[in-house]
């Protein structure tokens, strides 16, 4: 028993890699080839990706939303938990990385899950508002640029059903949001929105300290 989260140092955390996580051949190859880039570490940890995927599992979700594909680790995690007939539409404005995204999900078998929207996030989320998609999707996780985190979060809520769930990335920053001399824009701007989330009604809420932080606010009826 322990009165707080433990501390992961890198022998722990490769134990509980060794023991939890399940990825296919797939996902570590992709993991892999996206570790080489440059801006490799935008990745999401693999116990982060199949969190993901037994949470829309535990929804029975059908349809999902992505902000911010990268290379496509985290849609393929959650395509592979989808149903055949399940739908995730995925917004980024990369052609570069989303082309790796892109032929692992043809590998995977699940491209047909996947409607990729290459165009800013807002755009895509204002469009899925604008022809009546409103409360029509089971799960959200939003990995993309922090300077429109809040209004991705209160387009997101709009979208999603109620006892739908919103994941949100990067909640923790590397622990910057704690340091209170650090005040860069990014820092603040998730400050701002774990503040605004701890008490925002709207949402039965989590902050899981998995990956880099995931927030888990479940819509309420």
């Amino acid at each position: 028993m322990s009165k707080q989260t433990i501390n992961l140092d890198n022998q722990l955390y490769n134990y509980l890699l060794s023991v939890s996580i399940r990825e296919n051949a797939l996902l570590q190859k992709l993991r892999d080839e996206t570790a080489n880039l440059p801006q490799g570490r935008m990745q999401i940890s693999p116990e982060q990706g199949q969190l993901l995927g037994l949470l829309v599992q535990l929804l029975g979700a059908k349809k999902t939303l992505e902000l911010g594909v990268f290379t496509g680790y985290s849609s393929l995690s959650v395509a592979l938990a989808l149903p055949d007939d399940g739908k995730i539409i995925a917004a980024d404005v990369s052609e570069e990385f989303t082309a790796i995204a892109r032929r692992y999900w043809q590998q995977a078998g699940v491209a047909h899950k996947i409607d990729l929207r290459l165009a800013p996030a807002l755009e895509t989320l204002d469009d899925l508002l604008a022809s009546n998609q409103a409360e029509t999707f089971d799960f959200a996780f939003i990995d993309a640029d922090k300077e429109n985190y809040d209004a991705y979060y209160e387009r997101a809520l709009q979208l999603v059903r109620p006892g739908g769930l919103i994941a949100i990335d990067n909640v923790l920053w590397s622990g910057r949001v704690a340091d209170p001399q650090v005040q860069d824009q990014n820092t603040q701007i998730i400050r701002n929105l774990n503040k605004k989330l701890h008490q925002d009604e709207r949402v039965t809420l989590s902050l899981v300290p998995i990956g880099d932080g995931l927030t888990l606010a479940l819509k309420r009826g």
